[in-house]
Protein backbone atom coordinates (compact mmCIF):
# COMPACT_ATOMS: atom_id res chain seq x y z
CA UNK A 1 0.00 0.00 0.00
CA UNK A 2 2.80 2.44 1.06
CA UNK A 3 4.53 1.85 -2.36
CA UNK A 4 1.44 2.30 -4.41
CA UNK A 5 0.76 5.29 -2.35
CA UNK A 6 4.48 6.65 -3.28
CA UNK A 7 3.84 6.08 -6.61
CA UNK A 8 0.86 7.22 -7.14
CA UNK A 9 2.54 10.46 -5.85
CA UNK A 10 5.18 10.59 -8.36
CA UNK A 11 3.23 10.19 -11.21
CA UNK A 12 1.11 13.20 -9.78
CA UNK A 13 3.95 14.98 -8.97
CA UNK A 14 5.52 14.61 -12.80
CA UNK A 15 2.28 15.66 -14.03
CA UNK A 16 1.89 18.59 -12.15
CA UNK A 17 5.51 20.29 -12.24
CA UNK A 18 6.65 23.00 -13.57
CA UNK A 19 10.07 21.37 -15.17
CA UNK A 20 12.36 23.52 -17.72
CA UNK A 21 13.63 22.32 -21.14
CA UNK A 22 17.09 21.24 -20.35
CA UNK A 23 19.66 22.77 -18.47
CA UNK A 24 22.35 25.25 -20.52
CA UNK A 25 25.97 24.29 -20.07
CA UNK A 26 27.73 24.97 -17.39
CA UNK A 27 24.33 25.76 -15.39
CA UNK A 28 24.26 27.38 -12.01
CA UNK A 29 23.43 24.38 -9.53
CA UNK A 30 22.74 25.26 -5.86
CA UNK A 31 22.80 22.17 -3.23
CA UNK A 32 21.18 22.44 -0.10
CA UNK A 33 20.31 20.66 2.57
CA UNK A 34 21.58 18.54 5.99
CA UNK A 35 24.03 15.44 6.10
CA UNK A 36 22.28 13.49 4.17
CA UNK A 37 23.54 15.95 1.25
CA UNK A 38 26.67 16.74 2.31
CA UNK A 39 28.14 13.31 2.49
CA UNK A 40 28.99 14.03 6.40
CA UNK A 41 31.89 11.20 7.24
CA UNK A 42 32.52 10.29 3.71
CA UNK A 43 36.33 10.42 2.80
CA UNK A 44 36.91 13.55 4.43
CA UNK A 45 35.86 17.19 3.84
CA UNK A 46 35.62 19.03 0.84
CA UNK A 47 38.48 21.28 0.65
CA UNK A 48 37.75 24.93 1.31
CA UNK A 49 34.43 24.57 3.15
CA UNK A 50 32.95 24.96 6.81
CA UNK A 51 34.64 22.13 8.98
CA UNK A 52 31.43 21.92 11.02
CA UNK A 53 29.39 21.22 7.47
CA UNK A 54 31.33 17.96 6.65
CA UNK A 55 30.43 18.24 3.29
CA UNK A 56 32.16 16.02 1.07
CA UNK A 57 33.60 15.47 -2.32
CA UNK A 58 31.59 12.11 -2.66
CA UNK A 59 28.23 13.79 -1.78
CA UNK A 60 25.82 13.41 -4.50
CA UNK A 61 25.49 16.96 -5.64
CA UNK A 62 29.26 17.36 -6.07
CA UNK A 63 29.11 13.72 -8.44
CA UNK A 64 26.09 14.81 -10.29
CA UNK A 65 27.79 18.07 -10.87
CA UNK A 66 31.25 16.77 -12.38
CA UNK A 67 29.17 14.52 -14.43
CA UNK A 68 27.24 16.90 -16.26
CA UNK A 69 29.45 19.86 -16.41
CA UNK A 70 27.25 22.29 -13.72
CA UNK A 71 28.48 25.07 -11.81
CA UNK A 72 28.11 23.70 -8.46
CA UNK A 73 27.70 25.91 -4.96
CA UNK A 74 27.41 23.10 -2.56
CA UNK A 75 25.56 24.97 0.56
CA UNK A 76 24.52 21.99 2.76
CA UNK A 77 25.60 21.16 6.10
CA UNK A 78 25.32 18.69 8.38
CA UNK A 79 22.58 19.08 11.02
CA UNK A 80 21.09 22.11 9.21
CA UNK A 81 16.98 22.37 9.54
CA UNK A 82 15.02 23.93 7.59
CA UNK A 83 15.12 27.24 9.59
CA UNK A 84 18.99 26.68 8.05
CA UNK A 85 17.85 26.79 4.23
CA UNK A 86 15.63 30.44 4.91
CA UNK A 87 17.76 31.89 7.69
CA UNK A 88 21.14 31.93 8.97
CA UNK A 89 22.84 29.77 11.45
CA UNK A 90 25.50 31.36 13.89
CA UNK A 91 28.13 32.55 11.24
CA UNK A 92 26.75 30.70 7.99
CA UNK A 93 24.28 32.77 5.76
CA UNK A 94 20.88 31.39 4.85
CA UNK A 95 21.94 28.43 2.63
CA UNK A 96 18.99 29.80 0.26
CA UNK A 97 21.56 33.16 -0.61
CA UNK A 98 23.17 31.33 -2.94
CA UNK A 99 19.90 31.03 -5.19
CA UNK A 100 20.36 33.67 -7.69
CA UNK A 101 18.56 34.50 -10.94
CA UNK A 102 21.29 32.74 -12.84
CA UNK A 103 20.34 29.33 -11.00
CA UNK A 104 19.34 26.77 -13.00
CA UNK A 105 18.96 23.63 -10.78
CA UNK A 106 18.35 23.58 -7.20
CA UNK A 107 18.49 20.28 -5.12
CA UNK A 108 17.62 20.14 -1.30
CA UNK A 109 17.66 17.03 0.82
CA UNK A 110 16.20 18.37 4.29
CA UNK A 111 13.67 18.16 7.28
CA UNK A 112 14.79 15.14 9.48
CA UNK A 113 16.71 17.31 11.91
CA UNK A 114 12.84 19.17 12.03
CA UNK A 115 11.71 16.28 13.13
CA UNK A 116 14.47 14.39 14.98
CA UNK A 117 14.90 11.87 13.08
CA UNK A 118 18.48 10.42 13.34
CA UNK A 119 18.68 11.51 16.96
CA UNK A 120 15.51 8.96 17.17
CA UNK A 121 17.41 6.31 15.86
CA UNK A 122 20.18 6.84 17.84
CA UNK A 123 18.28 6.97 20.61
CA UNK A 124 16.21 3.75 19.81
CA UNK A 125 19.64 1.74 18.56
CA UNK A 126 21.37 2.84 21.44
CA UNK A 127 22.34 0.20 24.25
CA UNK A 128 22.70 1.95 27.89
CA UNK A 129 26.10 0.62 28.88
CA UNK A 130 27.82 1.42 25.60
CA UNK A 131 26.11 5.04 24.67
CA UNK A 132 26.87 5.98 21.38
CA UNK A 133 30.07 8.04 19.84
CA UNK A 134 29.12 11.20 17.35
CA UNK A 135 31.78 12.66 16.22
CA UNK A 136 34.31 10.91 18.20
CA UNK A 137 32.56 12.00 21.33
CA UNK A 138 30.85 9.30 23.65
CA UNK A 139 27.28 10.75 24.40
CA UNK A 140 25.28 8.72 27.16
CA UNK A 141 21.87 7.19 25.66
CA UNK A 142 18.86 9.51 24.59
CA UNK A 143 15.72 8.95 25.23
CA UNK A 144 13.33 8.58 22.33
CA UNK A 145 11.01 11.88 21.46
CA UNK A 146 8.97 10.89 18.49
CA UNK A 147 7.72 13.79 16.24
CA UNK A 148 4.08 14.82 16.70
CA UNK A 149 1.38 15.81 13.97
CA UNK A 150 1.84 18.95 14.96
CA UNK A 151 5.91 18.63 13.93
CA UNK A 152 5.53 17.45 10.27
CA UNK A 153 2.77 20.20 9.92
CA UNK A 154 5.02 22.78 10.72
CA UNK A 155 7.67 20.92 8.66
CA UNK A 156 5.61 20.78 5.50
CA UNK A 157 4.96 24.81 5.84
CA UNK A 158 8.36 25.08 6.14
CA UNK A 159 9.60 23.23 3.05
CA UNK A 160 6.73 25.03 1.17
CA UNK A 161 8.41 27.98 1.90
CA UNK A 162 11.45 26.85 0.96
CA UNK A 163 10.65 25.88 -2.17
CA UNK A 164 8.30 29.21 -2.55
CA UNK A 165 11.75 31.19 -1.87
CA UNK A 166 13.59 29.14 -4.05
CA UNK A 167 11.30 30.28 -7.01
CA UNK A 168 11.26 33.60 -6.60
CA UNK A 169 15.05 33.90 -6.33
CA UNK A 170 15.25 31.72 -9.65
CA UNK A 171 11.98 31.56 -11.54
CA UNK A 172 13.56 29.68 -14.46
CA UNK A 173 15.43 26.96 -11.55
CA UNK A 174 14.38 23.18 -11.31
CA UNK A 175 13.83 22.47 -8.28
CA UNK A 176 14.03 18.80 -6.93
CA UNK A 177 13.83 17.73 -3.42
CA UNK A 178 15.77 14.53 -3.03
CA UNK A 179 13.79 12.03 -0.36
CA UNK A 180 16.05 10.16 2.15
CA UNK A 181 17.50 7.19 1.37
CA UNK A 182 15.86 4.05 3.47
CA UNK A 183 16.99 3.88 6.83
CA UNK A 184 15.60 0.54 8.24
CA UNK A 185 14.43 -2.84 7.02
CA UNK A 186 11.38 -4.19 7.12
CA UNK A 187 12.95 -6.86 9.04
CA UNK A 188 15.72 -5.17 11.25
CA UNK A 189 18.74 -7.65 11.81
CA UNK A 190 20.68 -7.38 14.61
CA UNK A 191 23.43 -5.40 13.98
CA UNK A 192 20.56 -2.70 13.72
CA UNK A 193 20.65 -2.84 17.54
CA UNK A 194 16.98 -2.10 16.53
CA UNK A 195 14.18 -3.73 19.33
CA UNK A 196 10.72 -4.40 17.22
CA UNK A 197 8.95 -1.22 18.90
CA UNK A 198 12.00 0.91 18.14
CA UNK A 199 11.96 -0.35 14.42
CA UNK A 200 8.30 0.47 13.87
CA UNK A 201 8.80 4.14 15.61
CA UNK A 202 11.64 5.19 13.47
CA UNK A 203 10.28 3.37 10.39
CA UNK A 204 6.91 5.29 10.76
CA UNK A 205 9.48 8.97 11.07
CA UNK A 206 11.04 8.27 7.83
CA UNK A 207 7.70 7.39 6.07
CA UNK A 208 5.82 10.46 7.41
CA UNK A 209 8.52 12.68 6.05
CA UNK A 210 8.83 11.12 3.02
CA UNK A 211 5.01 12.25 2.52
CA UNK A 212 5.40 15.58 3.66
CA UNK A 213 8.35 15.93 1.64
CA UNK A 214 5.62 14.81 -1.21
CA UNK A 215 2.97 16.99 -0.45
CA UNK A 216 4.93 20.28 -0.15
CA UNK A 217 6.73 19.37 -3.70
CA UNK A 218 3.61 18.81 -5.34
CA UNK A 219 2.01 21.99 -3.68
CA UNK A 220 4.49 24.71 -4.56
CA UNK A 221 5.22 22.89 -8.35
CA UNK A 222 8.78 20.78 -7.65
CA UNK A 223 10.01 17.79 -8.02
CA UNK A 224 10.83 14.69 -5.80
CA UNK A 225 13.40 12.19 -6.42
CA UNK A 226 12.04 9.13 -4.68
CA UNK A 227 15.64 7.77 -2.75
CA UNK A 228 13.39 6.39 0.09
CA UNK A 229 12.05 4.21 -2.59
CA UNK A 230 14.53 3.08 -4.91
CA UNK A 231 17.11 2.62 -1.81
CA UNK A 232 14.52 -0.41 -0.54
CA UNK A 233 16.95 -3.25 -0.31
CA UNK A 234 19.71 -1.39 0.20
CA UNK A 235 19.79 -0.63 3.95
CA UNK A 236 22.64 -1.72 6.36
CA UNK A 237 21.41 -5.17 6.74
CA UNK A 238 21.20 -5.78 2.90
CA UNK A 239 23.86 -7.12 1.29
CA UNK A 240 24.50 -3.98 -1.13
CA UNK A 241 24.40 -0.82 1.71
CA UNK A 242 23.52 2.31 0.75
CA UNK A 243 23.44 3.70 4.57
CA UNK A 244 24.91 2.66 7.74
CA UNK A 245 23.53 1.69 10.96
CA UNK A 246 24.64 2.70 14.76
CA UNK A 247 28.18 1.41 14.37
CA UNK A 248 29.70 2.39 10.84
CA UNK A 249 33.21 1.61 11.43
CA UNK A 250 36.24 3.62 10.41
CA UNK A 251 37.41 6.56 10.29
CA UNK A 252 36.58 7.79 6.65
CA UNK A 253 32.98 6.50 7.62
CA UNK A 254 29.72 8.58 7.04
CA UNK A 255 28.15 9.33 10.43
CA UNK A 256 25.91 6.83 12.01
CA UNK A 257 22.74 5.88 10.11
CA UNK A 258 23.09 8.11 6.92
CA UNK A 259 24.30 7.15 3.75
CA UNK A 260 26.83 5.37 2.24
CA UNK A 261 29.64 6.42 -0.53
CA UNK A 262 27.48 3.87 -2.77
CA UNK A 263 24.21 5.36 -1.31
CA UNK A 264 25.20 9.16 -2.69
CA UNK A 265 26.80 7.25 -5.92
CA UNK A 266 23.24 5.44 -6.39
CA UNK A 267 21.17 8.87 -5.64
CA UNK A 268 23.56 10.53 -8.10
CA UNK A 269 22.69 8.07 -10.85
CA UNK A 270 18.82 8.70 -10.25
CA UNK A 271 19.36 12.55 -9.71
CA UNK A 272 21.21 13.20 -13.42
CA UNK A 273 18.35 10.50 -14.88
CA UNK A 274 15.83 12.61 -14.16
CA UNK A 275 17.59 15.93 -15.18
CA UNK A 276 18.77 14.40 -18.30
CA UNK A 277 15.59 12.36 -18.82
CA UNK A 278 17.97 9.36 -19.80
CA UNK A 279 17.88 6.27 -18.53
CA UNK A 280 18.92 5.18 -15.36
CA UNK A 281 22.93 3.33 -16.20
CA UNK A 282 24.32 2.04 -13.08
Amino acid sequence: MRIAASLLSALALSACAHIPAGLPSNARYVAMGSSFAAGTGINGIKPGTPQRCGRSASNYATLVAGRLGLALDDQTCGGATTAHILGPWAELPAQVEAVNADTRLVTITIGGNDVGYVMNLFAASCLPGEGFNFQGVKHPCPAMRPPKAEDFGKLEASMRAVAREVFRRAPKARLVFVQYVKLIPDAPCAASQLSPEGALATRDIGEQLARVTARAALSEGAEVLAADQFSRGHTMCDTDKWSVGPKPGGIEAPAPWHPTAAGHAAIAVELEAMITGKPVRR
